[in-house]
């Protein structure tokens, strides 16, 4: 039996997404390590704030990658999308977003819409996180954007995953293997 193909978590959060992750940035950064990630990508809702804590940690695991972005969760009933900068101009792109966001809400909160997005969009990747608008995202960031495919094992996986299929297919977007954990132990 061979071993198993290389994998790293894309859609971690960690207890930056406050009252829905428990874990700090540096345990999901060693808890994945441990696991034998090649790497692991913290996106935690609508911040950056874990990005140093999660760095600190990733830099005692030699070879381990660490991707950083922000999971921006929308109010117009746009699905979660997962934004990663591709280029320092992506990272400049992605907090400018989220500093209109924040600037709109009361502090602690970020209002965010589709069309934000769209004005932000340049150099950043994005994994969209359930089908909804995926024509749009492609649109937005041909050949920048996957659909994430997670196997919750609630029995329905089978079909879960067909319906991802289709409207992947439909939009030309790529499916992309994620777990989405929100802790790094139970």
């Amino acid at each position: 039996m061979g071993s198993a193909p290389a994998f790293a978590e894309l859609a971690a959060a960690s207890h930056f997404s406050f009252l829905r992750c428990a874990s700090s940035p540096a345990d999901m950064v060693n808890a994945a390590q441990a696991l034998g990630h090649t790497g692991i990508g913290i996106a935690d809702c609508n911040t950056v704030a874990g990005v140093v804590r999660a760095h600190v940690a990733a830099r005692d695991h030699n070879g381990f990658r660490l991707i950083v972005g922000a999971r921006l969760c929308f109010v117009d009933g746009t699905p979660d999308v997962v934004a990663y900068p591709a280029t320092r101009h992506g990272w400049g792109r992605l907090t400018r977003l989220l500093t209109l966001g924040n600037r709109r809400a009361e502090k602690g909160d970020c209002i965010l819409r589709f069309d934000d997005l769209a004005g932000h969009a340049d150099d950043l990747l994005f994994i969209a996180m359930a089908p909804g608008r995926l024509g749009d995202m492609a649109a937005l960031a041909p050949g920048r954007c996957w659909l994430a495919a997670a196997m919750p094992r609630g029995g329905a996986d089978r079909r879960r995953v067909a319906v991802l299929m289709r409207h992947a297919a439909a939009s030309a977007v790529p499916l992309v293997a994620v777990n989405a954990p929100l802790y790094a132990t139970p």
